[in-house]
């Protein structure tokens, strides 16, 4: 935070803005360091409060698949009660961007396989590279299926 934000900080609506994007409460103590230069201490209670409720907006099953399509991490934040459904949609939401980042992957090396063949002469090395952009445009194809799948799964299990 920077002095002019803690000097007229409200910490219940820091707090539900730091919940809300699913900071852990740690993120208290930043703020508390970055304060104390202007001689500013948080209401730990205050800010205890608006996390809660933040977190109540960031726990919802919709945002774990987001969170998770984004290939974000889950940080351990949201109420037990909450908890293991957004675990189940964040992984829902991972799986499919691990399926994505693989797409990705593939897509590049058939690209960069492709310029390789556009460049080569040998005869021996052109048939080389034509093999191997068939396997990779296979792995792609099986890869963009899997990714189609999973993200009909998010759809089908979304609230």
């Amino acid at each position: 935070m920077s002095e002019k934000e803690c000097l007229s900080a409200n910490w219940l609506d820091q707090g539900y803005r730091d919940g809300r994007a699913g900071h852990t409460a740690s993120l208290l103590e930043d703020h508390r360091e970055a304060c104390a230069k202007v001689g500013v201490t948080p209401n730990a209670q205050q800010y205890h409060a608006g996390r809660n409720q933040g977190l109540l907006e960031y726990c919802t099953p919709a945002n774990a698949v987001y969170e998770g399509r984004q290939g974000r991490s889950y940080r351990n934040v949201c109420p037990m009660h909450l908890e293991r459904q957004f675990l189940a949609n964040h992984q829902r939401g991972y799986r499919a961007y691990e399926a994505q980042q693989n797409v990705d992957r593939l897509y590049r090396d058939l690209q960069r396989a492709e310029r390789d063949l556009n460049k080569e002469k040998d005869k021996n090395k052109r048939h080389e590279l034509r093999q191997k952009i068939r396997h990779l445009d296979n792995r792609l194809s099986r890869a963009r299926n899997d990714l189609h799948y999973l993200e009909q799964q998010l759809y089908r299990y979304s609230p």
